[in-house]
């Protein structure tokens, strides 16, 4: 009887003890910590979770596609679009390295000012390219305009694409080209930065995407005279970088220089970008960004994607050494702001004919537009065109080297000599820069005639633009230096500066 009562008493005990073990192992906490020290919730094992879902989603993608016949056409098609995809993104991304390259050209006090112009312009560009500027530019088949399938109503054929597997879906195409639209607007931010309206930019961008670009553009892209002349130009030298450069210059003329660029005497004085380190990361990001901007713009996975990559990086690292060597030479010193301009003139220069040159021809364009933009920039401060970021030397001016460079490097067709095939190169810069130049200055007079004033005020202009137009600051709580004039971010006349003396 005793023993029985023991073992009964002892059974009692064991379940208790094993109550309150399982109790404690199913607490959060505890729980959590068992979870931790086991094999089965280490990092190698949680990394192969995402692995895991898209092997799940494969399957599932190819159990619904087994009425698809898996031919070599449709494999090829699946594998344009990604490769497309993929480029897009990259050239979407390329937004933020104008958007690093031009707040570290310019003043701390106008920071969030060039951001917040950099981010919405790719926004507003997509719905105005969306809505009217994609259809405009390559709908119909007229020689000066297209139109039809607005809003991305029409099917391929409308677009001048064959349907999938043959050509690209609409939407990857329309995605990729909506990347060089937002980069055609983006380019004219930086010339008219620190005295820009916000208002009056974020209209003219949607006017330059929504109908200056896109006319253009299908002049040159969709089926319009300039294609059918015989005109080159494979990735945008001239359809993207020198429209949006011509708008640029227009914008930063009619603005004015900005106030102190220029001495009692009218000689340029330099206004230093506040962070060469934003600078130069922006321009890291661009020339990366530019892998999906030329390559991409084969429109199609196949061999010669790699060769336009390397015909783009060449260009892109002979810009930067002429550019370094130059500035060397010309001023005693290598200039980081003009080895970063260099690398980003030899990507533009090279971007016409990338598809159709050797690679000692690509090095050769490259570096005469690393030259080429050591000389510009200085040449348009003498002419009062102040251009903050040296965006009309880069992509204008460099964008007509690079084109007209295509008609003496680029591999012809038999029935094409070099002689016509340069004069084709020349009627379209030049009919480009043209029609260009009288649609932004229809543009830029027709808004100051709507808005009263494109320009901001000369106190915003000294408080930074920060805090009149945005009301908030890049850098709060940071003591902030005076400017090389003598203002501070809050517009108030300091005693200490660079080269600032008080009477």
């Amino acid at each position: 009887m005793t023993s029985k009562l023991t073992f009964r008493s002892n059974r009692t005990k064991k379940r208790q003890l094993l109550s309150a073990r399982y109790s404690s192992f199913l607490e959060p906490t505890a729980l959590m910590n068992r979870l931790r020290r086991t094999r089965w919730f280490s990092p190698a094992t949680l990394a192969c979770i995402p692995l895991v879902c898209i092997i799940i989603a494969l399957w599932a993608g190819a159990a619904a596609a087994q009425d698809q016949e898996l031919t070599p056409e449709y494999i090829k098609g699946v594998l344009d679009a990604i490769w497309i995809l993929v480029a897009s993104v990259l050239v979407i991304f390329m937004n933020a390295g104008f958007g690093m390259l031009e707040t570290g050209f310019c003043r701390q006090k106008n920071a969030v000012n060039i951001l917040a112009k950099n981010l919405i312009v790719f926004a507003l560009a997509t719905l105005v390219f969306w809505s009217i500027g994609f259809s405009i530019m390559f709908a119909g088949d007229h020689p000066l305009i297209g139109g039809g399938g607005f809003f991305l109503t029409g099917e391929a054929t409308d677009y001048g694409l064959d349907p999938f597997p043959a050509g690209l879906p609409i939407p990857v195409f329309f995605l990729f080209q909506a990347a060089f639209a937002g980069t055609a607007a983006t380019i004219v931010s930086g010339a008219v930065a620190e005295r820009i309206e916000f208002s009056a930019f974020l209209f003219f961008s949607l006017l330059i995407v929504g109908i200056s670009y896109a006319i253009t553009g299908h002049w040159i892209w969709g089926g319009g005279w300039l294609q059918e002349l015989g005109f080159s130009d494979f990735a945008g030298s001239t359809a993207v970088h020198s429209v949006g450069g011509w708008a640029a210059l227009v914008g930063a003329y009619l603005l004015g220089p900005r106030l102190g660029k220029y001495d009692e005497n009218g000689q340029p004085r330099a206004i230093p970008g506040h962070n060469m380190g934003f600078a130069t990361l922006g321009c890291l990001i661009l020339w990366i960004g530019w892998f999906g901007f030329n390559p991409g713009s084969q429109l199609a996975a196949d061999e010669n994607v790699v060769y336009i990559a390397v015909t783009t990086n060449l260009a892109a690292a002979a810009g930067g050494a002429t550019a370094t060597i130059t500035s060397w030479f010309k001023d005693s010193k290598p200039d980081l702001s003009m080895i970063i301009n260099g690398v980003l003139a030899g990507l533009v220069g090279i971007t016409a004919g990338c598809n159709g040159v050797n690679y000692l021809e690509a090095v050769i364009i490259g570096g005469v537009a690393g030259i080429i933009v050591v000389y510009s920039v200085p040449f348009f401060d003498k002419l009062k065109i102040d251009d903050p970021v040296g965006a009309v030397s880069v992509h204008l001016v460099c964008g007509i080297w690079g084109t007209l460079a295509t008609g003496f490097f680029i591999e012809l067709s038999e029935d094409v000599t070099r002689s016509e095939q340069i004069i084709n190169q020349i009627i379209g810069i030049f009919s480009v820069g043209a029609f260009t130049v009288v649609m932004s200055a229809i543009f830029w007079l027709g808004l100051k005639a709507i808005l009263g004033q494109i320009r901001v005020h000369p106190e915003q202009e000294f408080q930074g633009l920060d805090i009149s137009e945005h009301g908030m600051e890049a850098y709060t709580g940071f003591v902030k230096e005076p400017d090389s004039f003598g203002y501070n971010v809050s517009g108030e006349i300091s005693d200490s500066g660079p080269g600032f003396e008080r009477e």
